[in-house]
């Protein structure tokens, strides 16, 4: 199934003009630099066309004919490859094994390119032959350019040498005549074909090889069966192998807007046929404020949060794809697979939005908090880098499908608020919609507001309320106090309120004789009290979770009033 999308987006690319997908026996490269020769195969120059990006130079990604697999083998590209195959020199001492790379390199291009009637191609020949490796430290900047990809540019072209019309019908027929001898019905469209041996490897998934990684391998005695060998075992035509791997990797690619990275998932989205969801839908996950597109976004969000869909969005029928991978060695793993309509997914994103809505700390804060940004309050000293990848995966589930989010979401939250004491605008906030969901999920008649609820008779709620209270108490008693009852107490009044809230009660006493407000929080204090007939001995984890959003809540509260007296 999802090798069936990949095979059918990669059909819709390559049908529109506007997209540079590669053709069959193409692939994207990056190369470093450009070797110009003349129609002698004399060298007169090295352009470098590397980039700028953030203040470093980086290769430009070019299309070229379809690389080779290497491992430890001598295999020549025809028309780019690095320094030791294109000059017989690099930056290792192994000057034997780099003559044999450059001898292969010009035996390939003769092969291919002895009866070609093509100038290019003539001058290519000619610069193989006469070229003298000894002579590529002498060239300027061979320091730099070691090591690094060229391709081949024809002095007074504007083309380089593997765009030119001749030399590209050429490659294709070399190709074709390489196709495997393996016929068998392929898994993917059911059509007798030759068997790809080996996929394309897949570029651009964090913590895979970067070299490239494989979705389908067999690399064991252990995963074979019938004496078929490697890939054989799941007979995947070469086309639709080219045409998955070609798709996955313009998805995967560096400048795409159709990939986000959740814990160790890259995640890809596409659609079925054009819709300008999948343009954007990446950054409704991962939020970028320089986006052109940011008020585009918003207004969408706002809209699917209301339950309405943009008519701009078109047929809300297409179907939607989402794909999460995750690296794991040399292979990647499908960490999920989800395939729903465009409607569907505007309504489970704005559901999701729905659910997180409560009342900002401070103005900044997001309103659309973006994935990234609410899994790394589950993650020790809040780094991307300890987001569990599990828990990052099931969360995206649940926001794609519309089910709970996994109990271990509010179990992580939790713990870092006992951890560091800290209840902020997105800890409240995925407390909250974890809570709404369970609770309409199994149609319990509880009700999370997004601000503050006096009239809530919920006993861990107005636990909350009323630690936030007595907090209240202390400051205002003790303006330049470093640490606050929050600091001591908070993890067992969450959790064990009978213990704690009868000291807390009676040092308050104290607080609120010495405050300048004393009574008016005295009067909330009892305002609060009202409703709380006893103390429980424990508080359960949805209890505590309602007892971090009755806490927050009341802060809220306090720093709503503070703010209209300043402004009165």
């Amino acid at each position: 199934m999802i090798l069936q999308a990949l095979s059918a987006y990669y059909d819709r690319l390559k049908n529109n003009s506007e997209t540079d997908i590669p053709l069959l026996g193409f692939g994207r490269q990056k190369i470093h630099f450009v070797l110009v020769i003349n129609h002698r195969g004399e060298l007169l120059q090295t352009k470098d066309i590397r980039e700028t990006l953030n203040k470093k130079q980086v290769p430009k990604q070019l299309t070229v004919p379809e690389g080779v697999k290497r491992a430890s083998n001598i295999a020549p590209n025809f028309m780019w490859d690095n320094t030791s195959y294109m000059f017989g020199a690099g930056n290792k001492e192994n000057n034997k094994r780099i003559l044999q790379c450059f001898s292969a390199f010009k035996e390939l291009h003769h092969i291919i390119g002895n009866n070609l009637d093509d100038d290019g191609m003539v001058a290519v020949l000619f610069f193989l032959d006469s070229w003298n490796p000894e002579d590529a430290p002498n060239l300027s900047h061979w320091n730099e350019m070691a090591g690094m990809n060229f391709v081949f540019q024809l002095d007074g072209d504007l083309q380089y040498m593997h765009e030119r019309p001749k030399i590209q019908k050429a490659w294709l027929k070399h190709y074709k005549e390489k196709s495997s001898d393996q016929f068998a019905t392929c898994l993917v469209s059911g059509k007798q074909a030759p068997i790809s041996r080996l996929h394309p490897k897949i570029k651009g998934v964090r913590g895979a090889q970067t070299s490239g990684a494989a979705i389908i391998s067999f690399n064991l005695e252990a995963f074979l069966s019938y004496d078929k060998k490697q890939n054989f075992n799941a007979p995947v035509s070469e086309d639709i192998a080219f045409a998955y791997a070609t798709a996955l990797n313009h998805l995967l690619r560096f400048e795409s807007r159709q990939k986000v990275r959740i814990g160790d998932a890259a995640t890809v989205f596409w659609t079925e046929r054009e819709s300008p969801i999948e343009g954007f839908m990446g950054m409704v996950f991962d939020p970028q404020d320089d986006s052109g597109d940011a008020m585009n976004i918003r207004l969408f969000l706002e809209a699917v949060r209301d339950g309405k869909m943009p008519s701009e969005i078109g047929d809300p029928d297409i179907k939607f794809y989402i794909l999460g991978l995750s690296p794991n060695a040399s292979r990647l793993s499908v960490r999920f697979w989800h395939v729903s309509t465009v409607g569907d997914i505007g309504a489970k994103i704005g559901q999701h939005f729905k659910d997180l809505s409560i009342i900002k700390n401070y103005d900044s804060d997001p309103e659309f908090p973006g994935m990234w940004q609410l899994l790394r309050e589950t993650a020790m000293l809040r780094k991307s880098d300890n987001i569990s990848p599990v828990l990052a995966g099931s969360v995206m589930r649940s926001i794609l499908t519309g089910v709970a989010y996994p109990q271990s979401l509010m179990i992580a939250v939790i713990n870092r608020i006992r951890a560091d004491q800290t209840v902020n605008y997105l800890r409240a906030a995925l407390i909250k919609a974890c809570l709404v969901r369970k609770y309409r999920i199994t149609n319990k008649s509880m009700e999370v507001n997004m601000a503050l609820n006096k009239e809530s008779t919920n006993v861990a709620y107005r636990l909350g309320r009323l630690f936030a209270a007595l907090e209240k108490a202390q400051k205002d008693a003790i303006p330049s106090a470093n640490t606050t009852i929050k600091d001591r107490f908070y993890g067992s009044a969450s959790a064990t309120p009978r213990i704690v809230f009868p000291q807390l009660l009676r040092l308050a006493q104290h607080h609120i004789q010495k405050a300048e407000y004393g009574r008016n929080t005295d009067n909330m204090i009892e305002e609060i009290m009202q409703g709380i007939q006893e103390f429980p001995a424990h508080l359960s984890l949805d209890d505590q979770g309602l007892f971090s959003i009755g806490y927050y809540h009341q802060r809220q509260a306090f720093y709503t009033k503070s703010a209209e007296k300043k402004e009165g």
